[in-house]
């Protein structure tokens, strides 16, 4: 996941990068993901809050989706304290070489 202006989101499966865009799904009171996780909702709801409303977003796509493990990265990544069990902070250099990846694989 990627906490920045906006939820950046892809998948992984057995070695495929495959995006998806979880940011626009319906969350809470008819707003999106994005809503509450991007630049905005940081603004918004105030650090502490934006906070947990990560590590409850986070607990949500665990629970449908099951990975293995899942990658917060992205500029606000920085502002959280603690991560969850089977949370790791990834580096936006991983996000250009996935973007690269599939760069890659676009059929032409």
């Amino acid at each position: 996941l990627g906490l920045g202006t906006g939820l950046g989101s892809a998948l992984i499966v057995d070695g495929i990068i495959v995006p998806m865009e979880l940011a626009h799904l319906p969350y809470q009171h008819g707003k999106t993901y994005e809503h509450y996780l991007g630049e905005r909702g940081l603004k918004r709801k105030g650090l502490k809050a934006w906070r947990k409303q990560v590590a409850a977003v986070v607990k949500h796509l665990r629970a449908a989706l099951e990975p293995d493990y899942v990658v917060l990265g992205g500029g606000n990544a920085k502002k959280l304290k603690s991560l969850p069990r089977g949370v790791r902070r990834g580096d936006n250099e991983d996000a250009f070489l996935g973007g690269v990846r599939l760069w890659e694989g676009a059929p032409q």
